[in-house]
């Protein structure tokens, strides 16, 4: 029974790259990610440097904040600066352990303040104040993973009277462990994600913007590695299909790199 209860506890430690997943920290216990993003699309590339903060209110509830830095780089100009903060909260509404495994869901709230400096630049903020809804479901055992999720964003009005649409979110992903390890050793999950991304078209003071909006769909390969309460967690989007309305540049790639160390 104690070997069952130690498996549980070390598969349920994982979420996917890109999409979300339902795993949340145990009471009391908090968590400190950097994260490094990188996207180009045509000829802006933004990199990012992110810290993400997470509490454990109770086992099955977490809340935290994200706090991003980014330099979008467009032809020859630079700009950087302070993005937009976010704050979130994660509900593990279900949990059903078994020997070696364990399935869980759970429901995610985030609030994305108008913190950036949009006047610079549109990816430094957005200059709205959004939120995100999102469901997730995971299986997770000690050799195999699935993730399922899907978010819905709906976007505020700027002070110019646009409205960016609202997107939603579709992720399934799947992950092996090649090698059953211990929680005393390094151990590497393997993940492959299918990211696919709907957005409405955006208005500008009630008047639809015909550039905006769209389908996009990424295969993404990406890592899990971990040790003891520190893990580093990778991957890269590549897109393979792409259905944009009007004239638009589709991205060539994204990439993320987070660091957990959780206590």
């Amino acid at each position: 029974m104690l070997a069952s209860l130690l498996l549980v506890e070390v598969a349920a430690a994982h979420d996917p790259v890109f999409g979300l997943g339902p795993h949340t920290l145990f009471k009391g216990g908090y968590e400190i990610s950097p994260q490094l993003h990188s996207a180009k699309r045509g000829n802006v590339v933004q990199n990012e440097l992110g810290l993400e903060l997470v509490y454990g209110l109770t086992g099955n509830w977490s809340a935290g904040a994200e706090i991003p830095l980014s330099l979008v780089a467009e032809g020859g100009a630079a700009t950087g600066g302070l993005g937009d903060i976010s704050v979130f909260t994660k509900w593990r509404f279900w949990r059903n352990d078994m020997p070696g495994a364990q399935e869980s869901a759970a429901l995610l709230f985030k609030l994305i303040g108008d913190t950036g400096d949009d006047s610079r630049s549109p990816a430094l903020g957005t200059g709205t104040t959004d939120g995100i809804v999102g469901l997730a479901w995971g299986y997770e055992s000690r050799r195999w993973y699935r993730w399922v999720s899907l978010r819905y964003r709906q976007n505020g009005t700027d002070a110019n009277g646009l409205q960016r649409g609202d997107m939603m979110r579709l992720d399934l992903v799947g992950g092996i462990r090649l090698k059953q390890t211990g929680y005393l050793e390094p151990d590497m999950v393997w993940l492959l994600e299918l990211n696919g991304e709907y957005g409405r078209r955006a208005r500008l003071n009630g008047v639809e913007v015909a550039n905006s909006g769209g389908t996009q769909w990424f295969v993404s390969p990406g890592i899990f590695w971990t040790y003891r309460n520190f893990a580093i967690k990778a991957g890269v989007q590549f897109p393979i299909y792409d259905d944009l309305n009007g004239n638009q540049q589709a991205s060539d790639y994204r990439a993320l790199m987070v660091f957990e160390w959780h206590n």
